[in-house]
């Protein structure tokens, strides 16, 4: 089973939600769509359901035209964020309700879903809930449920929107890692709607990145971690300091900037942002660097720096507590990146360069 979608557009009214979406899907993979509220990821996935078309565009399985085909056509699993379970049914009924609205000719017969119905009870580990309500259930519990409803089809693809976004942290840490046992035992192809970094690249083969209804970036999740394509992916993982600098033979070069851990550049020499995250900065004590620390404060694990530096550029650094015991406020010190991205430097719509650093202030909001 292969997906492909192609040239895909949706506009609500004057507003544009996709503009272009290509993107394919093998067999077996799971592929996370990644991005913040109004990146157009959920509104991806209710086309790949059948629940909305698109404006322009194909989207393909295996050659055939599936915007051809009706939702009920597709033959496919969905999972929402808030179970969206029948309260007045039992949990196997729940589970075998997708089975006993099949077309006559398909619909197995009452023995077989009842042995379909046992078999996922068991697989999802919640043989011992199969007369209970969904009122009688945690949420982890519901959302297993809901999977087993998706799964019971046999699904081509399976689809998640937020599947654990109504769950607390820890269960949500349990279920994503239980969801990946699934998938792989399962082998079904599974897209999944997230806009939580940690779970995608958890759980996910390949991550696609999305903004403003665009895929910014696709690829495995080490590789988008490591490797942003573009300011808008490295700011969305956490490349919150910005730092303008110039490009020279392939280095960054700034006031109280040591680039030495970065890897040379091949880009054109001329202003550039280099983008890292608070934890891939060391502040190195320098009697005449050009920082300032000008407020520290202790997490606990974190010592989280404060410094204000050149043209007014303030910018947060965390480095581990006990690393940074001899930092204290008042102390100058220049910067060392161990990790980062550059881009050329953006401008504004009046031509004018847009400033890198952010407000101290900005830059925690942006932390937390």
């Amino acid at each position: 089973m292969t997906m492909s979608i192609a040239h895909l557009t949706r506009r609500f009214g004057a507003t544009e939600v996709l503009r272009g979406i290509d993107l394919a899907v093998d067999k077996g993979e799971l592929v996370a769509l990644l991005g913040p509220s109004g990146s157009g990821k959920t509104t991806l996935l209710k086309i790949i359901a059948g629940l909305d078309w698109p404006d322009a565009g194909a989207l393909t399985v295996d050659g055939e035209d599936w915007l051809a085909k009706r939702a009920q056509d597709r033959r496919i699993g969905f999972v929402f964020q808030h179970y969206a379970l029948f309260p007045h049914m039992k949990v196997r009924d729940n589970i075998a309700f997708g089975l006993t609205v099949l077309p006559k000719a398909e619909r197995p017969a009452p023995k077989q879903i009842a042995a379909r119905v046992g078999e996922l009870l068991h697989f999802l580990q919640i043989a011992p809930l199969g007369d209970r309500y969904p009122a009688e259930l945690s949420g982890g519990q519901r959302q297993r449920v809901a999977l087993g409803r998706a799964l019971a089809v046999d699904p081509r693809i399976l689809l998640l929107d937020e599947p654990f976004g109504a769950l607390d942290a820890q269960v949500r840490r349990d279920l994503r890692r239980w969801l990946r046992g699934v998938h792989d035992a399962a082998g079904t192809t599974t897209i999944f709607v997230t806009h939580d970094q940690e779970e995608a690249f958890e759980l996910a083969d390949r991550v696609v990145v999305m903004g403003a209804g665009r895929i910014e970036q696709i690829g495995r999740p080490d590789e988008i971690y490591d490797h942003p394509a573009t300011p808008f992916v490295a700011r969305f993982l956490g490349l919150t300091v910005e730092l303008p600098v110039t490009l020279r033979a392939g280095r960054a070069e700034a006031p109280g900037l040591d680039p030495s851990a970065l890897p040379r550049r091949a880009m054109a020499d001329g202003p550039a942002t280099l983008f890292l995250r608070p934890t891939e900065i060391t502040p190195v004590p320098d009697t005449t660097g050009p920082w300032r620390v000008a407020e520290a404060v202790s997490t606990g694990a974190l010592l989280r720096l404060g410094l204000e530096g050149p043209a007014d550029c303030r910018i947060e650094v965390e480095v581990p507590r006990r690393a940074g015991r001899g930092l204290t406020e008042g102390q100058t010190v220049r910067l060392r990146p161990e990790a980062g991205q550059i881009f050329p430097r953006q401008s504004n719509s009046d031509g004018a360069s847009a400033p890198a650093a952010k407000p101290l202030s900005s830059v925690k909001e942006s932390s937390l």
